[in-house]
């Protein structure tokens, strides 16, 4: 059975399945009416059975501003669940720069702008529930090198009990670098999203346990052939602008990497010889008692390690010879 290990890596625009983490590909796929069955899917995997989706409306989905600084694909959405419950998702496949901040900024004015021009007392702060989701490609948490878990469910909660202080506003982040369950360890439909988010460019079929209608329509959509032609030079286009800034990342890794063993090394050098230095000092000072308390320059030779012509320059020194 195929699995991460022997997926081969994607050859630009010549993939039997588009690489669904590009911003033209994933815009193509969930961003459009006909396909929101497969974002509300996706939606309803991240969740994890806390909300059930059933249908949701696109809203304006950028941030006046802030769209091309950040070059990120933003979907605001206005879901609706299974209860009739409505409520408020920002979906972002987004860039890695002030993500905390600027995620704590779109989820802040998710909220603002539910607010009415006048009459706000009447309002009474009936705020909709909000949800931030962040795709990360290739980058992980900002200081959270040391968590390699790959969802990260953030809430407001008390710092000291760590009791949840409001439900109804969360930041939801996906490392998908921290995802690597082969294809034989899928379990929930979530684990089959993030595989096929990860993968798909490198896959040739649909595999086994994806055997589903929403997997098999997100299947016959994402192959490469159906794209048109404006759509593949935008796509080749965008795919190798993604493979330039991979090698560029991977030089500069490797040459921090390097870069990082040569001053390791030279510190280690330093440290040999300040030892070395200090082993003489401490030699020298020895033989300078030994011979202060009488002994003869062969007996501190002997004990020393040191030569006699080495000792006796010892001795003359002590004597101002």
């Amino acid at each position: 059975m195929e699995n991460q290990e022997n997926i081969g890596t994607p050859r630009m625009g010549r993939t039997k399945y588009i690489d669904l983490m590009l911003d033209v590909s994933f815009k193509r796929i969930f961003g459009t009416e006909p396909n929101k069955d497969l974002l509300i899917d996706l939606l309803n995997g991240i969740f994890r059975g806390r909300k059930q989706i059933v249908d949701l409306v696109y809203n304006k989905n950028e941030h006046i501003g802030d769209i091309e600084e950040i070059g990120a694909v933003i979907f605001d959405l206005t879901c609706t669940a299974k209860d009739g419950e409505r409520f408020i998702i920002e979906v972002q496949r987004s860039a890695q720069a002030n993500l905390k901040r600027r995620m704590l900024y779109y989820g802040s004015k998710l909220i603002s702008d539910q607010a009415p021009k006048g009459k706000r007392k009447e309002w009474d702060y009936a705020i909709s529930e909000v949800y931030v989701i962040v795709l990360m490609d290739g980058f992980a948490m900002p200081e959270g090198e040391g968590d390699k878990g790959y969802l990260h469910d953030i809430c407001l909660c008390s710092r000291d009990t760590g009791k949840v202080f409001y439900e109804d506003l969360g930041y939801i982040y996906i490392e998908l670098r921290n995802f690597v369950k082969t294809e034989s360890e899928l379990e929930t439909d979530l684990d089959g999203w993030l595989y096929v988010l990860k993968n798909m460019s490198r896959m040739d079929r649909l595999p086994f346990y994806l055997r589903k209608p929403v997997f098999e329509k997100l299947f016959d959509i994402a192959e490469y052939s159906k794209l048109t032609k404006e759509e593949m030079r935008m796509y080749d286009a965008s795919l190798k602008r993604k493979w330039d800034e991979k090698a560029v990342m991977d030089y500069a890794k490797d040459y921090a990497k390097q870069e990082g063993i040569r001053q390791e090394r030279e510190r280690a050098e330093k440290e040999i010889e300040m030892l070395k230095d200090k082993a003489e000092a401490e030699k020298l000072q020895s033989v300078e008692k030994m011979l202060a308390k009488g002994l003869s320059i062969a007996d501190a030779a002997e004990i020393s390690g040191l030569s006699i012509e080495e000792v006796t320059a010892i001795q003359a020194r002590q004597h101002g010879g």
